[in-house]
């Protein structure tokens, strides 16, 4: 009588929180590869030690012994920790226990699996099983030692990415879902479509920058279309959203690029993604970024003689904040010390190898400026530490030469920021990137970096001391900025010499995205002050709300005022350059939710905005979210008059225990930007 398996037990449940992916709500058998597994079989008689046991693993649509995409193990057979083993450990009569080891470095992705007993039967599993990444077993390249930054990296749901500018940092808040329904699958389905090899999916650093291309849409019908436009009526603006999870399922389930999202999106994807395959990842905000096109580490900045920026000159651009990804890993491709945090960036800004891709980049090597190691060195190693010069162009003499007014050594890469392990603050990297201004070692890790871009000119990478200025400039803010109401600041110019000065003062306000384009030139003036030695001139800049309203509303991004201040020392001839931005504030959303609900328990959550403005407000919306509690809710009224308020209620029953983050997100014609997050926590 030939020997039968009755039944297949994979022990989910167990396994599963070994595994520590119990949070999955995909049902199937989740495993970490390197560690140990178990299941166990029902065989229809008596297993003597004659019949051999063999163990058939398969993944991908040609499975091949040559790949390791078909893996045969022999229970109970010699074997190594680099090759897949299997062996009996608990036998019950004809219930039998095996375990299973993958290797560290095994193929990631979705295996089936089929049981051979003797020569002849064989059983095929109707489950399929997901093997990810495992930062908990040491002998996995993406092996992370600390058990609350795994927590931190991998498993924690939500977070922050930081927004706004280095003098108003602002943290929105995000719910990353790297659990939730078909976002796994939608990681595999990006793997596939990717065109990765089976051998190639079992490198995190081949993974990683694949997955910085497949997350824009640019080459490869990617998950998410990237717009700056400021107009998005054919699909969801920006600022609205307020998680990845949507995302990922929309574009899963519809198999075309999700329209739109800018950098803080792009990377919040990609950090549900790594998190989702195992990858310890986290968001990284460089505030005043630079994006040099030429690859020289310098940014050059044209001016008209009015204080305007000239967008058509303007080729290399200085963001006020930029977001890209870190990710966590070994470079066995690198010589040692290049370990850890790798940069990737999944937001389409320049082509590298041919396609819209950026990392993984050591982060180690970055700060050293060793701009030549794989991958994308020089364009990171500008973004936290190109010089910035500005320039006046003439109108009688545009070709040139133009008139410098002044060389910034270091107003590029500040306050680099991302979420701090188990709290809801900023942690600043920025020494994780870069040596202190003015100290030696920054001087070196520049002209390192500086001498490879430009070998055939090393001149360029000499930087003349920074010329001494007679006058100081400051920029103040007046009242906070609320939409509708006029932007009241001051511009003040000291001088700070021995003698009187006649001084120049050219003042203009832009109307900007966060990327520095221009959306309109609101005012521009020109004012000569006779000053004092040590004395101070205050110059009141004022711009009306009608000025700025028909701009704001004519696009659906987050703007910011930017004033300009162009001085020019009549006596000694000396230029200087100040430049602020100024950013408008909002009322805030309130919510009214209970603090600890248990689970099952039915609850009421109440959303309120109240419009405090003095200007109505048209097409209002507020989009909603809470991980394992509700799904994204989007909620709009035509318009809201002073004084008005737009106010709902979700009811839900929360099933998991844990502590839940509600986010809402309130967006308009006349305003964008407002969020806000509350804890629940949820209790058996």
């Amino acid at each position: 009588m030939t020997l039968r398996i009755i039944s297949l037990d994979l022990l989910k449940t167990e396994n599963r929180s070994h595994h520590h992916t119990s949070t999955y709500t995909n049902t199937s058998l989740i495993l970490r590869r390197g560690q140990e597994f178990k299941f166990k079989i029902t065989f229809s008689e008596e297993l003597t030690s004659d019949i051999p046991i063999e163990l058939h693993f398969s993944t991908g649509t040609t499975p091949l012994l040559s790949n390791g995409s078909l893996v045969l193990i022999k229970v109970n057979a010699e074997s190594t920790k680099k090759q897949w083993r299997a062996k009996i450990c608990e036998s019950n009569g004809n219930e039998h226990v095996v375990e299973v080891c993958s290797p560290a470095n095994a193929i990631v992705g979705i295996y089936s699996l089929s049981i051979l007993t003797g020569s002849t039967a064989c059983f095929y599993s109707t489950d399929h099983i997901y093997l990810l990444y495992n930062p908990w077993c040491e002998d996995d390249d993406v092996y992370m030692p600390n058990e609350d930054e795994r927590q931190e990296y991998v498993i924690n749901n939500t977070g922050y990415i930081f927004r706004g500018s280095y003098k108003n940092i602002k943290a929105k808040p995000w719910n990353f879902g790297q659990f939730e329904d078909n976002v796994l699958d939608c990681c595999m389905y990006l793997m596939d479509i990717g065109g990765l090899k089976p051998s190639s999916r079992r490198n995190p650093v081949i993974i990683s920058r694949k997955f910085s291309a497949m997350i824009n849409s640019n080459d490869d019908n990617g998950v998410l279309t990237g717009d700056w436009s400021g107009n998005y009526p054919d699909g969801t603006a920006p600022v609205a959203w307020t998680g990845s999870s949507a995302i990922l399922k929309k574009y899963y389930k519809e198999k075309k690029p999700v329209l739109y999202g800018q950098c803080w999106v792009f990377s919040g994807v990609v950090t549900t993604v790594m998190r989702c395959i195992g990858i310890p990842a986290r968001c990284v905000t460089c505030y005043s970024a630079a994006h040099d096109t030429e690859g020289n580490l310098r940014v050059d900045a044209y001016y008209n003689e009015s204080g305007e920026p000239l967008s058509h000159m303007n080729k290399d651009s200085v963001w006020n904040f930029h977001v890209w990804n870190e990710v966590w890993m070994k470079r066995t491709d690198l010589p040692q010390g290049y370990d850890g945090w790798q940069v990737i960036d999944a937001t389409p800004q320049e082509r590298y190898q041919g396609i819209f891709q950026c990392g993984p980049c050591s982060v180690t090597a970055i700060k050293k400026g060793h701009v030549y190691l794989p991958y994308e060195g020089s364009f990171v190693f500008a973004e936290v530490n190109a010089d910035k010069t500005n320039w006046m162009v003439h109108e009688y003499n545009i070709k040139g030469p133009h008139t410098l007014l002044k060389e910034e050594r270091s107003s590029i890469g500040k306050f680099i920021s991302t979420k701090k392990v188990n709290k809801s603050l900023r942690e600043d990297i920025t020494s994780q990137y870069k040596f202190d201004e003015g100290t030696e070692e920054e001087r070196e890790a520049y002209q390192r970096a500086c001498s490879y871009l430009n070998a055939d000119n090393p001149s360029s990478c000499e930087r003349s001391a920074p010329a001494v200025q007679g006058i100081k400039v400051k920029i103040h803010r007046g009242h906070e900025l609320y939409p509708g109401n006029p932007l009241n600041a001051l511009v003040e110019v000291t001088n700070i010499t021995d003698g009187d000065k006649t001084v120049d003062v050219i003042i203009s306000c832009q109307l900007q995205t966060y990327t520095g384009r221009i959306t309109a030139n609101l005012t521009s003036a020109r004012k000569t002050v006779e000053i004092k030695k040590k004395q101070v001139a205050s110059i009141p800049v004022t711009i009306e709300a009608d000025l700025y309203m028909k701009s704001v509303m004519q696009v659906d991004d987050e703007l910011a005022i930017r004033v300009n201040v162009i001085t020019e020392i009549q006596e000694l001839r000396e230029r200087s350059f100040k430049s602020r931005i100024i950013h408008f504030h909002y009322p805030p959303i309130e919510m009214e939710v209970p603090e600890t609900v248990k689970t099952g328990q039915q609850i009421t959550c109440r959303f309120l905005f109240d419009n405090t403005l003095n200007i109505k407000l048209e097409n209002c919306e507020m989009n909603v979210e809470a991980l394992d509690i509700f799904h994204l809710q989007r909620v709009a009224e035509w318009d809201l008059n002073p004084g008005e308020a737009l106010s709902f209620r979700i009811k839900c029953r929360p099933k998991i225990t844990g502590e839940k983050k509600i986010v809402a997100d309130f967006i308009s014609t006349q305003i964008k930007g407002i969020t806000m997050e509350k804890i629940i926590h949820v209790t058996n």
